[in-house]
């Protein structure tokens, strides 16, 4: 009797679930409204120098994410003015769960509803409900630690960010927080998990370039310009990056036909 119980309850739970994420989904991509984004820096590694540039941190230095999308939706033609809106939330002294190294299906579920729910419990946000939250975890240049793989969740609209604290990284910074803010939407990477590199043609600026390379930009999903077929570097802002046609039918800003 209590096993069935529990059966049902987990079920109607998965059910609640489904639902409130395909309404997530219709509601962050209609595009009738911008959707409101707030980055909540963290010191991911506690040094006195991180700390220091997070002290300086303003909502202007998330200006260049607003544009990006501005200037992309224009070109798409998208009847919204602003998109989205960046927002700057206090610092954030409790750390994320860290996502498993090297994950099961199993691992990854677990840990997103670890995540979803400290992302639940931690809010010190004190303006309008988010649409999507970022947490940016900031890393001191000059700690010479290999930062881990960014992440994006589409259930839960929530992005989790690493990068360095400086102002010489603060646009690659926002470079990966537009692209785990795109996942979130439901777009889907657009380079080879091996290598790094943009998958042609999807995965590239401009994918009927003659000759195809250099490229001169990065398509956001696509993460890296291809300079040639040995050297892919990532564009240092998002002046260099383009929505490709395939994001932009992922995040509804285009019709598959």
């Amino acid at each position: 009797m209590y096993k069935t119980i529990r059966l049902v309850l987990l079920v109607i739970l998965l059910l609640v679930v489904s639902l409130n994420t395909l309404l997530s989904k219709i509601r962050t991509t209609d595009w009738d409204k911008s959707l409101w984004v707030v980055v909540y820096p963290l010191n991911a590694d506690g040094r006195e120098d991180t700390q220091g540039y997070i002290d300086t941190l303003k909502e202007t230095d998330f200006d260049d994410i607003e544009s990006f999308f501005i200037k992309e939706a224009r070109r798409y033609q998208v009847a919204i003015e602003r998109p989205v809106e960046v927002m700057l939330a206090p610092q954030l002294n409790n750390h994320p769960p860290e996502p498993p190294d090297n994950p099961s299906l199993f691992d990854n579920i677990v840990w997103s509803l670890q995540m979803r729910y400290w992302s639940w419990r931690q809010d010190n946000w004190g303006g309008p409900d988010p649409d999507i939250k970022i947490y940016m975890r900031f890393f001191s240049p000059n700690n010479q630690q290999l930062l881990r793989h960014s992440l994006g969740l589409q259930k839960g609209l929530i992005g989790l960010v690493n990068g360095y604290a400086d102002a010489e990284y603060q646009g690659q910074n926002n470079l990966i927080a537009a692209h785990e803010l795109l996942h979130t939407l439901g777009a889907n990477d657009k380079y080879d998990p091996e290598t790094s590199w943009p998958l042609w043609p999807d995965g590239y600026a401009d994918p009927t370039k003659v000759p195809l390379m250099p490229q001169l930009q990065a398509e956001i999903m696509g993460g890296r310009v291809q300079i040639s077929p040995s050297i892919a570097i990532i564009p240092p802002s998002l002046e260099y990056v383009v929505v490709g046609s395939a994001t932009a039918i992922e995040i509804n800003w285009r019709d598959a036909d």
